[in-house]
């Protein structure tokens, strides 16, 4: 464990195992199969296996993003609206 100069510990980011690029797609395509009953049954680990993730990892991020979406849906704001919003506020 590290410590500064003045004693108190320096804590460092954990590097992230999986690129955000991958989560996104990944993340995609499981809920693009969910729709299609036919795919829909074993769709996370299928994804995983396919991408080199794993399981349970993508399960995380797929909760994850289905529960944004419904913090989204109960605003009222459509889900490419709050991007706009904001950078409608950063310019």
């Amino acid at each position: 464990m590290e410590t500064s100069k003045t004693g108190g510990l320096v804590v460092m980011a954990a590097s992230k195992k999986y690129p955000d690029e991958l989560r996104e797609r990944a993340t995609r395509l499981v809920v693009e199969a969910r729709r299609d009953p036919h795919a829909a049954s074993g769709a996370i680990r299928r994804i995983a296996n396919q991408l080199g993730v794993h399981p349970e990892a993508l399960r995380t991020w797929v909760k994850r993003a289905e529960n944004d979406e419904e913090v989204r849906a109960a605003d009222g704001i459509a889900p490419g609206e709050r991007l706009v919003r904001q950078s409608r506020h950063a310019v």
